[in-house]
């Protein structure tokens, strides 16, 4: 892919993306790169429309230096506790440029959280050459040597290319965490959805990210392969995950607004979404054909039907199979209570039904909705569109 120029580009200010993992909620954004490089992905709402571009390097380093300098600020009007009088920050701020108090508050917010980890955005901050990574990291660590943890997203077919003492370099330089969307290890999945990578590729650059020292996520996304293909979605994924042995397996379940290329397809009928029912079950063939790694399981999305996934492999992984068990093994209308209450965030596990007062409660908002077993799917569908 032809680069653009990054030579050119005039500052204007600091900047920060759309998204980042819920996992990064406390992270300062640090953006790198604007948008997405390969912007093809058929279930993927986010960049649509938008310009891939780098931002020079010397542009990164003037907002880290920008953060630098109001965390100074918050520094010297803090009280022994850590804590700034709403007097002081609003005169602070009413000096400040639009652009200068972006930088501020996000500055702010990450200092209210304690400062231990940044995230480098927006989705592929690894396209950047190694060098001017590890310039950026470098710079960081200088301004923030207290930073426990620094992460970005990427893609397998970026990290694939990545020579191996260059990754070595950059997990040196202070980046150690990856984000990497494999979303399906099936290549017949990858080629559906426009994923732009292989099941070998994913494998090869999760191997590589995992020999640097780099602490890897990988994002499982259930229901991908639709009714057609959820068994080899399901099995496959499992092998490539056994191949790589990553440090966090993480779910983030199909949903499709109106704004996503999948969305022609589901409509037209060309792509069947599993109910709930059968995306549990795909999830739980999915999770018992997990072998031989010890990788941390999590769903920690409110997309998500099950919350509380999550373990260790493999001591954790007959309680994580019991979960989703003990849905299956509901009755229609119990499952339907859970699936609107869990989407709603009434519900964290199967057992909160059982609370007092929950469960007549979902019953009148299903009553009250017309929600039955037969159509909960069409309700939830609906539901999960806000959540995008």
């Amino acid at each position: 892919m032809k680069r653009k120029s990054t030579q050119k580009q005039q500052y204007k200010g600091f900047e920060q993306g759309p998204i980042r993992p819920p996992s990064e909620a406390h992270s300062l954004l640090i953006r790198v790169t604007r948008n997405c490089p390969w912007n093809k992905c058929a279930f993927c709402p986010v960049y649509k429309g938008e310009k891939f571009s780098l931002r020079p390097v010397e542009h990164v380093k003037k907002d880290i230096d920008a953060v630098y300098e109001h965390v100074r600020v918050l520094r010297s009007m803090s009280d022994s506790a850590g804590q700034v009088s709403r007097a002081d920050l609003d005169a602070y701020v009413s000096g400040l440029s639009d652009s200068a108090r972006q930088a501020f508050y996000a500055a702010l917010n990450w200092y209210a959280a304690g400062m231990e980890s940044v995230f480098l955005q927006d989705a592929n901050s690894m396209i950047i050459s190694p060098e001017e990574m590890i310039e950026i990291l470098q710079h960081l660590k200088a301004r923030f040597p207290g930073v426990i943890r620094i992460t970005t997203y990427a893609r397998s077919h970026t990290v694939a290319r990545i020579a191996d003492d260059r990754l070595k370099a950059i997990a040196k330089a202070g980046l150690n965490r990856l984000h990497i969307g494999m979303e399906s290890g099936s290549d017949a999945v990858l080629k559906m959805v426009q994923k732009g990578t292989t099941q070998q590729q994913h494998v090869k650059a999760g191997k590589k990210a995992v020999a640097a020292g780099i602490e890897l996520s990988e994002y499982v996304m259930p229901g991908l392969g639709g009714r057609a293909l959820s068994r080899s979605h399901a099995l496959e994924t499992a092998d490539a995950l056994n191949q790589i042995n990553p440090d966090y397996i993480r779910l983030r379940t199909l949903a499709i607004p109106g704004s996503v290329p999948l969305f022609e397809d589901y409509q037209a009928g060309r792509f069947e979404k599993l109910t709930d029912v059968e995306a549990a079950e795909e999830i739980l063939l999915f999770l018992q054909n997990l072998e031989g790694i010890a990788s941390r399981v999590r769903s920690d999305h409110i997309l998500n039907l099950f919350e509380d996934i999550q373990g260790t492999l493999p001591e954790d992984k007959e309680r994580m199979t019991g979960v989703i068990e003990a849905f299956l093994a509901m009755s229609p209308h119990d499952r339907m209570l859970y699936q609107v209450g869990r989407r709603l965030g009434q519900l964290r596990s199967t057992d909160d039904l059982e609370t007092a007062g929950v469960r007549s409660q979902l019953q009148d908002l299903c009553s009250k909705n017309g929600i039955t077993p037969d159509n909960v799917d069409a309700f939830i569908d609906e539901m999960m569109k806000r959540f995008i």
